[in-house]
C-alpha cells in the first residue's frame, strides 16, 4: 500500500469516508453503541468493519475500546488469521474490546482515511481515538497475553467499560465466577478514583489491597501501574525526553522517560532504557534504576514475554 505513514494518535478524519444512505435491512447500532451485523467467527465482539457501519463502530469505543484489524486475504493470507484470532479473542473478552475487522480489499476508502501504511496493522479506538498496536503477525498465545497487559493498563487508567453482545449474537453463558472478577468490589474504591482522575486518590486505595495481601497481583500491578500515572502528571513528554538526552546517566530523567514509554505502550523501549542504565551505572544509581524496572516489571505481569526478555537482559546488565 502508499499511503502515508499512519498518523499520531488523534480524533479520526473520517472527511475521506462518503457514508451511503442506509438501505433496507440495514446494519444499525446495537445495544450499548456497537453496530449490529456479522460477527466475524461467530464471536458476539466481532464485526466486519464497511463504510455503513464504521461511524458507529468508531462511535462505541466512548464505551469500550475498539481494536481495528487490517488485513488482505489475498495479497497476505496469515493477515486473515490475525483477524480471525482477534475475532476469537474478542469473544474470550467478553466485551471488554470489540473486534472491527476491515477487509481492505472490500473497504479500500476505510483503510485510505485510516492511512495504513502496510498490513496487517492492529489499531486500538479509545474514545474515537486511534493508536496502533500492533503490525505484524503474531500466534494467538502472545496475542492473547499483549490484549491482556493492555486492557491491564487501560483498568489501571479507569477504564472497565464493556461492550454489550451485537444484536442477534448470543450473550455468553452466565458464569458466576466470571462475572464476580469483572465486578471484583476489591478495586471498585481505587478505579472509581482512577476514573475521577484522583490518580494519588487510587494509589492509596491499591496500597491498602497490597498491604493487606501482598500476594494479590492485580492489586500490585495496579499499584505499579497508578504510580506510573502519579510520577508523569503534568510532565511534557518533549522536555522529559530532552532532558534524558541531554543527560544520559541521570538516573531521575532516565526513569522518567521508561514511565512515560510504558504509558505510551512502548514496553521493550521502557525496559531497555533501564537495563542499558543499570549496565553504565553502579553503586546506589544502579540500584535505583535497577528497583524501578523491578516496578515496571510487576505493572506489566511476570507472565508477559517482554518481562521474561527484561529480566534476562536485567541479569545480563548485573553479572
Amino acid at each position: 500500500m502508499t499511503q502515508q505513514p499512519f498518523s499520531r494518535p488523534g480524533a479520526i478524519d473520517l472527511s475521506a469516508l462518503k457514508r451511503t444512505a442506509p438501505q433496507g435491512g440495514a446494519a444499525a447500532p446495537g445495544p450499548g453503541g456497537a453496530p449490529a451485523g456479522g460477527a466475524g467467527n461467530g464471536s458476539a465482539y466481532s464485526v466486519s468493519i464497511d463504510e455503513q457501519n464504521f461511524q458507529e463502530t468508531i462511535e462505541s469505543s466512548r464505551t469500550a475500546p475498539v481494536l481495528l484489524v487490517f488485513y488482505s486475504r489475498t495479497r497476505m493470507p496469515e493477515s486473515g488469521d490475525l483477524a480471525d484470532d482477534l475475532a476469537t479473542l474478542a469473544g474470550e473478552f467478553e466485551g471488554r474490546f470489540l473486534a472491527g475487522l476491515v477487509d481492505i480489499d472490500a473497504a479500500p476508502q476505510i483503510a485510505q482515511a485510516m492511512q495504513i501504511p502496510s498490513i496487517p496493522l492492529v489499531v486500538v479506538i479509545l474514545d474515537g481515538r486511534p493508536m496502533p498496536l500492533l503490525q505484524d503477525v503474531v500466534p494467538i498465545d502472545e496475542l492473547r497475553t499483549a490484549l491482556t497487559q493492555v486492557l491491564q493498563q487501560f483498568t489501571a487508567q479507569g477504564v472497565t467499560g464493556r461492550h454489550a453482545p451485537l444484536t442477534g449474537a448470543a450473550a455468553p453463558a452466565a458464569d458466576e465466577d466470571a462475572d464476580e472478577d469483572a465486578i471484583d468490589p476489591r478495586y471498585a474504591a481505587a478505579q472509581d478514583a482512577l476514573g475521577e482522575g484522583d490518580i494519588d486518590g487510587a494509589v492509596a486505595e491499591y496500597q491498602k489491597l497490597v498491604d493487606a495481601n501482598p500476594a494479590d497481583a492485580e492489586a500490585a500491578a495496579g499499584l505499579a501501574m497508578a504510580k506510573v500515572l502519579q510520577r508523569t502528571q503534568g510532565v511534557d513528554l518533549n522536555t522529559a525526553r530532552e532532558a534524558a538526552a541531554a543527560n544520559p546517566d541521570d538516573v531521575d530523567a532516565q526513569t522518567l522517560v521508561a514511565d512515560l514509554d510504558m504509558l505510551g505502550g512502548h514496553v521493550d523501549d521502557a525496559f531497555n532504557r533501564l537495563i542499558d542504565l543499570v549496565r553504565r551505572s553502579a553503586g546506589d544509581e544502579r540500584n535505583q534504576a535497577r528497583e524501578h524496572l523491578l516496578a515496571l516489571f510487576g505493572a506489566v505481569g511476570n507472565d508477559d514475554p517482554r518481562v521474561l526478555r527484561g529480566r534476562q537482559g536485567l541479569a545480563s546488565a548485573l553479572f
